[in-house]
């Protein structure tokens, strides 16, 4: 009964500091007295496009959109793509990067903090004022590429935490 407890309370301490539970947050995602609402996971693919390069040194793979399914409990709960944009059960939440943090390897799209810009619908992201990616595995693409509008999908998976501030 112990250990039932303890995990208990952990959950709690996890909601109440704002982070994912169970995962350290670097202090540039992490978000300080907000209170999780939703964690899922994503399976999908990071789009990248092939266009010139800053500083005219030829053409690379630059960043386009992402394309995931959400899952919780093992079963697809929504969807996320460009916007960035999460739908989940009827409502939607569109988010600007405003804090990031490396990922576990340099193949790893890293973790970020975003502000939520714009929501929709009623649901589960009703209210919710901040998303974090974290745990982070692909998704990566660097280097050339050869023909400028050509496309290319680097699977990565991840998981998002939905979060909002308490009531006051």
């Amino acid at each position: 009964m112990a250990p039932f407890r303890i995990a208990a309370a952990l959950v709690i301490l996890g909601m109440m500091a704002g982070s994912a539970v169970g995962a350290e947050l670097p202090d540039a995602i992490a978000a300080n007295g907000e209170i999780v609402v939703l964690q899922v996971h994503a399976e999908g693919a990071q789009i990248y496009e092939c266009k010139a390069a800053q500083g005219n040194s030829g053409l690379s793979w630059q960043f386009r959109e992402p394309i995931a399914s959400l899952f919780r409990d093992g079963k697809t709960v929504g969807r996320h793509y460009a916007g960035p944009t999460w739908e989940i059960d009827g409502s939607a939440v569109v988010g600007k990067a405003v804090g990031r943090a490396s990922g576990a390897s340099s193949k790893d799209i890293p973790w970020l903090r975003l502000d939520v810009t714009d929501r929709r619908g009623n649901g589960p992201l009703d209210g919710v004022t901040t998303v974090q990616r974290i745990n982070t595995a692909g998704g990566g693409l660097e280097g050339g590429c050869n023909k400028v509008g050509d496309l290319r999908a680097a699977p990565y998976a991840a998981d998002y935490v939905f979060l909002k501030k308490p009531s006051q």
